[in-house]
């Protein structure tokens, strides 16, 4: 069994979304069509508002998620927003923190967050509709998946999860066709990339008994 460890994974801006909205808002930012990268954060931001209900009357929540979302993009996201977009420097201290909460995760590497999207895609009355979500989610599952693990996965592997965490009620027809390639995610998501620190550790030490 392949170890992961959390220095290999990119760091949580904002660890209270969890690392599934971070790489979904890592996917968006590489979205090139505008009208696309919109709807993604549109979207996106929905998401973040339906993990915290509670907070939905607290003044100025809808601005705080948008800024939230300039955040975990490292403000590189170009988005069309009903707020003026923060700067790097009104952030220097870290965002107030949201309460998160705490209820069972089933496969802890996907979030509550992706449990959450299954349950509003189970909604959608239209098959079609509803497929093409389904193929949607799956794909965010696998980019969650790759960069949690560090490492690439078979597509039957994500079909199985998405259909265990829908309860058997959604099923990826031909995962090998719905869902993006391995390599694909790699590249968009930039993981994959082994920490030489040890190696390079060993290499010193070596050379130290040679010249000794």
């Amino acid at each position: 069994m392949k170890l992961t460890y959390n220095s290999t994974r990119p760091d949580l801006k904002i660890s209270e979304y969890g690392r599934s909205i971070h790489t979904m808002v890592a996917h968006c930012v590489t979205i090139e069509d505008r009208d696309e990268r919109n709807r993604c954060a549109r979207s996106i931001i929905k998401t973040m508002g339906n993990l915290f209900p509670q907070l939905r009357d607290v003044e100025d929540f809808n601005h705080k998620l948008w800024d939230h979302l300039h955040v975990m993009s490292d403000f590189k996201l170009d988005v069309e927003s009903p707020y003026p977009k923060p700067t790097p420097e009104s952030f220097e201290s870290k965002p107030k923190k949201v309460g998160y909460p705490k209820n069972d995760i089933r496969l802890g590497h996907y979030g509550k967050t992706i449990e959450k999207l299954l349950e509003q895609v189970l909604l959608i009355e239209d098959d079609e509709e509803r497929q093409k979500a389904t193929i949607s989610m799956g794909n965010v599952m696998k980019r969650a998946y790759v960069v949690w693990n560090q490492n690439s996965v078979r597509d039957e592997v994500i079909a199985s999860d998405l259909q265990k965490l829908s309860n058997g009620k959604l099923k990826l027809e031909n995962p090998e066709q719905d869902l993006e390639s391995t390599q694909k995610v790699i590249q968009q998501m930039g993981v994959n990339k082994p920490p030489q620190r040890q190696n390079q550790r060993k290499g010193q030490k070596k050379r130290r008994k040679k010249r000794n």
